[in-house]
């Protein structure tokens, strides 16, 4: 499991430093934002603090992996939020939020349902664990 976290951790990392290089006009003019740079900064950092504990730590990888993607997935919630309802709303803002969030959720997902071990966590039928 820890190389699939890892990897979706890795990417993220990646695709909010891409994103706080164009709000802070380094890679696309026009589109500067720094406050919006600052946040999405801050999210990259924590992604990577989760990516370099899971390095360190492998036993922790599920812990860390859900810490640094749940907080990275609540600011990218209220960045988008803050896109949609308050302005100003860019198709770049927009799309690169929603890419943010389908890669959140996805790796958020994977390293929730899958063990230490790579597999998939047993799905339990509630029926079987009901009182008789």
């Amino acid at each position: 499991m820890s190389g699939r976290v890892q990897l979706f951790l890795a990417v993220e990392v990646v695709v909010f430093v891409a994103a706080a290089l164009v709000h802070f006009g380094l890679l696309i003019d026009g589109h500067e934002d720094a406050a919006a740079g600052i946040a999405e900064s801050v999210i990259a950092l924590v992604l990577l603090a989760g990516l370099v504990l899971s390095w360190l730590r492998p036993g922790a990888t599920r812990t860390a992996g859900v810490a640094a993607q749940g907080f990275a997935l609540l600011g990218t919630c209220v960045g988008f939020t803050l896109v949609i309802f308050v302005g100003p709303t860019r198709a770049l803002d927009v799309t690169f939020h929603g890419i943010m969030l389908a890669l959140l959720v996805s790796g958020l997902a994977t390293t929730i349902l899958f063990g230490r071990d790579g597999r998939p966590l047993p799905v339990h039928d509630a029926a079987e664990n009901a009182p008789s």
